[in-house]
């Protein structure tokens, strides 16, 4: 017995149009805009195809709360069942609840959401028993192949005697999540969380608010999957502001910020002043080297991703702990964590992965790890973690580039001619210039490496000094930029894009005796980079080069530049020549 999976033009059995869902797989999940990428069709293939590579037929499946979800969850599941899998429904979920039941209960696991993406789009996580990651190199490209079959056949055929049955997996989760961490009672805390109408609405309420030494403060606790207030993408700091002014006149001593299915969170300082991913890293990477050391284990590890800061290695060693680092990818720092029975993992996009939680990644027990931490003190958050941000970091900036491997090879010819650097090609290209005689003021490093789906070179500098981390920034973006800059007569060609990371500095101009100042036509000591950035004050037009100026494309109007630095005042400057 068979059944149709819909008269899509993927599915049609005569083959005249072969599906292809390459589009819509990611290096990690699926991902793509649903009911129109993303169907129910497409949805009940993947379930199958995933089913067909299971060893045993536990599957656990989960949904967020967006619109989408509840449809393409029963899909799935009809999928997998029709291929003999025993599927446990868990219904609404947060990402790392169902990590913590595929573990729980040595099941793999299926969870549909799109994380912090937009309310429209869908997509699927999956993962193996233990919260085992899928991702391309471990079987999502088979299982897409699979997908494709199905829908190329029009038809699912039976196989065993699949069913379902429904699963409560939030006491369980919760559990697990209070036995890791205790919160001493030392002092009560008021914590302020923004849920982003998305899945902490569900579980912060049920893992925070059932401290006695936590008062919890909800903002946008309302499961809402159109998103009503913000984005739920806490690394956007637009989407921080409500929660900033909140933590502020509530007089909280932090705020936290998850993302659409929690499994992301960002942590706020007392004064609302968002505390480096880095940061955090660090210092929970202290407390659980600590630990792991009280409980017998010589020299526990810890991996972090090449763009966290510097400082996470030495808090590391400092604690007895060896530092490991790891590409940028969940999947990658998973495998690397399992290989070296790493006691923890951060990534610079505050995923925070842990030993004892299936070496999966989960934003509540992150913010469990800082709560514990501050409740030890007499200090607000804004002194605990001071120690632990002691570098000046320009954040990820965004290039827009025509040749991603030309821009990167100009910048390794540069700095081929610099003395004591060191460089590796872990991921992209990373160049340190710290370790040995060099003075403080020269000290510091960088990553340059490709974005995996958008023409864009990602840049992360660190320094001892808030005026070299500049002057690396800028003179590394000149060279990053060059090949646009020389080709687009002063328009933005190559742009910055993204957010800074939470609690990177302004972006500012360099001053003006900095090396890296690119000199460009007219005289005008501006980086380019910055230059696509700026708007005139006046019109709100673009900005292009003229004599010791910047001169607007629209009204006309002209700003000067005074020590390397634009003065962009409205009306400051001479009127529109006529």
């Amino acid at each position: 017995m068979t059944e149709p999976t819909g008269p899509t033009a993927a599915s049609r059995a005569d083959h005249a149009d072969r599906a292809d869902l390459s589009a819509i797989v990611t290096a990690v999940d699926v991902r793509g805009i649903a009911g129109q990428e993303l169907t129910a069709e497409v949805a009940r293939a993947f379930g199958a195809a995933f089913t067909d590579r299971l060893e045993a037929p536990a599957l656990i499946v989960a949904h967020d709360m967006r619109l989408s979800s509840p449809e393409l969850a029963r899909a799935v599941i009809e999928g997998a069942v029709r291929r003999g899998a025993i599927v446990a429904d868990a219904g609404l979920s947060a990402t790392d609840q169902l990590y913590c039941a595929s573990g729980l209960h040595h099941a793999a696991g299926v969870m549909v959401t799109a994380s912090h993406n937009p309310a429209a789009d869908n997509g699927l996580k999956l993962c193996l028993p233990e919260a085992r990651p899928v991702s391309r190199e471990t079987g999502l490209e088979e299982i897409r192949r699979g997908a494709e079959a199905y829908l190329d056949a029009g038809e699912i055929p039976a196989r065993g005697e699949g069913r379902t049955q429904e699963l409560d997996t939030l006491p369980d989760y919760v559990r697990t999540l209070h036995d890791l961490v205790s919160v001493s009672d030392r002092r009560r805390l008021r914590v302020v969380v923004d849920a982003a109408d998305a899945m902490a609405s569900l579980t912060a309420p049920a893992v925070l608010g059932a401290l006695d030494q936590v008062e919890l403060i909800g903002l946008h606790l309302q499961l809402d999957g159109t998103f009503p207030h913000h984005r739920a993408d806490p690394l956007d700091r637009e989407t921080l502001r409500d929660l900033q002014e909140a933590v502020v006149s509530e007089g909280a001593d932090l705020g936290l910020a998850f993302d659409g299915d929690a499994d992301r969170c960002v942590v706020l300082d007392e004064t609302g002043t968002p505390i480096p991913p880095s940061a955090v890293t660090a210092l929970i990477a202290r407390r659980e080297v600590t630990r792991a050391r009280a409980a017998g284990q010589e020299r526990p590890v810890v991996v972090a991703n090449l763009v966290s800061s510097r400082h996470v290695a030495e808090t590391v060693r400092e604690a007895g702990g060896e530092p490991v680092r790891s590409p940028v990818g969940h999947s990658l720092i998973k495998a690397l964590m399992a290989e070296h029975d790493a006691v923890f993992g951060g990534e610079h996009s505050a995923h925070y992965y842990f030993r004892d939680f299936f070496y999966a990644d989960s934003g509540m027990l992150a913010a469990l790890h800082v709560l514990a931490a501050l409740a030890e003190t007499d200090s607000p958050a804004s002194a605990l973690v001071a120690e632990h941000d002691p570098y000046p970091s320009s954040g990820e900036i965004n290039s827009r580039v025509r040749d991603a491997v030309a821009a990167r090879e100009r910048v390794r010819d540069h700095v081929a001619r610099i003395p004591e650097v060191a460089t590796d090609e872990l991921d992209g290209l990373t160049v340190e210039h710290w370790d040995g005689d060099v003075r403080p003021e020269e000290r510091w490093w960088f990553s340059l490496r490709s974005s995996n789906s958008e023409p864009l070179l990602r840049l992360n500098v660190e320094a001892e000094r808030e005026t070299t981390m500049i002057r690396i920034r800028d003179e590394i973006l000149a060279i990053v930029q060059d090949e646009d800059l020389a080709g687009a007569h002063g328009e933005a060609a190559a742009t910055t894009s993204g957010p800074a990371a939470p609690g990177a500095p302004a972006v500012e101009p360099a001053p003006a005796d900095d090396a890296a100042a690119a000199t460009v036509s007219g005289g005008a000591e501006v980086p380019g980079w910055l230059r696509s950035r700026l708007r005139c004050p006046d019109c709100g037009g673009e900005l292009a080069d003229a004599e010791a100026a910047l001169r607007c494309t629209r009204c006309a109007r002209r700003h000067p530049i005074e020590g390397g630095i634009p003065v962009l005042i409205a009306g400051r400057t001479d009127p529109p020549t006529l």
